[in-house]
């Protein structure tokens, strides 16, 4: 008998004992999860929307309704290992070690397949849709379980981390790793100095330089980028557990879905394209033409070596938050005209 869907809008899926690709087990783990509308008599209309680094469920709520319409779809917002409501260093998870936290996309893709197929009776979602580390989570789907994800839409995200977006990376983790209060595994206290070196890299890379240029930030009410910073970018990484913020950044440094797969010959890059290869759904890859984590070069060219993929560019000077675009209506209708048409697909 197939189990009834959730009714309570969301909670923790339960996922016990639960061995990670590493080789280790938690004694331990769990899922974080939200419910937006409700499946239909064929299970057929599930939508996976995994979090981006440092989201929870309410802070991509906002794509139920501009993106996905709850009264056809069943939408499923799930947070990823580290992010402080699903298993994280914060709530009783593995701790941070020397060689960076032990889990990865492999974990999250298995967990949420659990998650499906045990709470929702669903094997074949519909769409499995990602922004940033959500988009990372889609290709590790569509690479690792192919016959399951009956289409695919990664929005300003790789499959792999690129060397430039590894310094981006690195210089955050260290940015919070340099400050005084950091033992090694953890922090004595709230690394208040570690914080504002992350805020300042991160809004230095999330936005694009013709944003600053045309004053985006005045739009916000900062006179200056400091102040910028300081009401805009500071709190979102407040309200976290360093630790988390540290293992969220160990799981993007390790995204690679060539290495998930097994793909580790002498060529990288055709190692990638076996990887890539693999997808069968039907898949949109969209890239954001002033994003500096993922250039759309970087997406473009790992959408030709997907079967069958379309690319689409956002002509947006967001940067990487043209793909997350809460506040900004016709990047909205942008990709809810592109998902409808994969949706037909």
């Amino acid at each position: 008998m197939r189990p009834a869907p959730p009714s309570d809008g969301g909670g923790r899926f339960p996922l016990g004992p639960f061995p990670l690709a590493c080789g280790d087990t938690l004694a331990e783990a769990w899922l974080d999860y939200r419910v937006y509308g409700a499946l239909n008599a064929e299970r057929s209309n599930l939508v996976l929307h995994p979090s981006s680094y440092g989201a929870w469920p309410e802070d991509i709520a906002w794509a139920v309704g501009p993106l996905f319409d709850p009264n056809r779809h069943c939408i499923v917002l799930v947070s990823q290992f580290g992010n402080g409501r699903s298993t994280s260093p914060s709530n009783g998870g593995p701790p941070l070690a020397a060689s960076g936290w032990p889990l990865d996309h492999r974990d999250n893709v298995r967990a949420q397949v659990r998650l499906l197929e045990e709470l929702f009776g669903v094997e074949r979602p519909a769409l499995i849709y990602g922004w940033s580390m959500g988009a990372q989570q889609a290709y590790h789907w569509a690479v690792l379980e192919p016959q399951r994800p009956r289409r695919l839409c990664c929005v300003c995200g790789t499959a792999r981390t690129t060397p430039h977006n590894r310094l981006f990376l690195l210089s955050l983790r260290q940015a919070l790793t340099n400050d005084p209060s950091w033992t090694g595994s953890g922090f004595t206290a709230v690394p208040e100095r570690g914080l504002r070196h992350f805020a300042l890299i991160y809004a230095s890379w999330a936005a694009s330089q013709p944003f600053y240029r045309r004053g985006g930030h005045l739009e916000r009410g900062a006179m200056a980028v400091e102040t910028y910073v300081e009401r805009h970018w500071l709190p979102a990484y407040q309200r976290h557990d360093p630790r988390d913020l540290i293992a969220m950044l160990d799981v993007w440094l390790a995204n690679d879905v060539a290495a998930a797969a097994g793909h580790q010959g002498d060529n990288p890059e055709a190692d990638l394209a076996a990887a890539l290869g693999r997808i069968e759904a039907a898949t949109t890859i969209v890239a954001g033409r002033h994003d500096l984590y993922f250039p759309p070069a970087d997406c473009a060219a790992e959408a030709a070596l997907i079967p069958g993929a379309r690319f689409v560019l956002l002509d947006s000077d967001l940067g990487h938050r043209a793909g997350n675009p809460a506040r900004a209506p016709a990047l909205q209708a942008q990709l809810r005209q592109e998902l409808e048409g994969l949706l037909q697909r």
